[in-house]
């Protein structure tokens, strides 16, 4: 892949430390963002990262609960989900999967993590908003099993997997959402500096999970470590104990300098909604007054539409 010219670097608006929470049952994880104020990041609401080796901090999962208002994309690296539905779904996502589930109009369902032989979970779980004119749109899901999303490896060595959009010339094999997101696994080789697309009008982020980076402004590249040193620190650290998020501010492209031990990283992007936002717990809408009503159509047995 050729390298663009006169483009302009999208620029290190924020960095952000995943923090440790507990959602569902009790599951440990780490919240990239979420909850409170995320116009930043619209169309995306909240980003989890649920890596763990400990069954017992993750084996309680996430028991029945409802959505309304939204779109959950989950994506699994170690071990297994296993889900079911109010629609009657089940099954179970594995290593490489994704599962994109439109809430739309509400649905209630369930999902339990599983490690692998060596206890090992690992996967992300993010959140898109869905415009007004689609909150009530019937629920769906699509499920898509590793060997059918396009993997892309550049000339330098650089591997990405398309979930979702298009890349490079080539199209992610989940379709129809509404955010018209780009969401990419990106690898970079050690000491390798990539140039990646993202349109303008794009709100863009990266979330490091392995290895380490240097995210370059148009001035000076600010690293972005994935263990416990200061943010100031320039030497990239060997490790990807702790989480770091990126969110890009505007232009034409992001640039990444890989350290050491390559890095690999959740590229994602969409085009903003920019519609208000009443959120609470697993269920979103535009007012506060859908919002009440809806809670109030889950405590009288009408949430579920046919």
């Amino acid at each position: 892949m050729r390298e663009f010219v006169g483009m302009s670097i999208r620029p290190v608006k924020r960095l952000i430390r995943s923090k440790p929470t507990r959602d569902g049952a009790g599951v440990h994880l780490r919240r990239a963002f979420g909850f409170g104020n995320t116009s930043d990041f619209d169309p995306f609401l909240l980003l989890d990262d649920f890596r763990n080796d400990v069954p017992e901090d993750y084996a309680a999962g996430f028991p029945w609960h409802p959505h309304r208002g939204i779109e959950t994309i989950t994506y699994v690296l170690a071990g297994t989900v296993e889900h079911g539905d109010s629609m009657g779904n089940r099954g179970s996502i594995a290593s490489g999967d994704v599962q994109w589930m439109t809430a739309g109009s509400g649905i209630i369902h369930q999902e339990m993590p599983k490690g692998d032989r060596a206890g090992r979970m690992h996967g992300f779980q993010l959140w898109a908003n869905l415009p007004g004119s689609l909150k009530i749109t019937p629920p769906r899901y699509q499920e898509v099993k590793a060997p059918e999303i396009p993997t892309i490896t550049d000339d330098d060595g650089t591997h990405v997997r398309l979930v979702c959009g298009k890349f490079w010339g080539k199209t992610g094999p989940v379709d129809g959402i509404a955010a018209d997101p780009i969401y990419l696994d990106v690898s970079v080789p050690p000491g390798k500096r990539k140039t990646l697309p993202i349109e303008t009008t794009r709100h863009a982020f990266a979330y490091v999970f392995a290895g380490s980076a240097k995210f370059c402004n148009a001035s000076d590249p600010l690293s972005v470590p994935t263990e416990p040193v200061g943010w100031a620190d320039t030497a990239p650290p060997s490790a990807a104990e702790n989480r770091s998020l990126v969110l890009f501010d505007q232009g034409d492209e992001v640039m990444v300098q890989a350290g050491d031990d390559g890095v690999r990283f959740l590229l994602v992007s969409g085009k903003p909604l920019e519609e208000p936002v009443a959120w609470y717990g697993p269920i979103v809408m535009n007012t506060q007054a859908q919002l009440q009503k809806a809670y109030q159509e889950l405590q009288e047995g009408t949430f579920l539409k046919k």
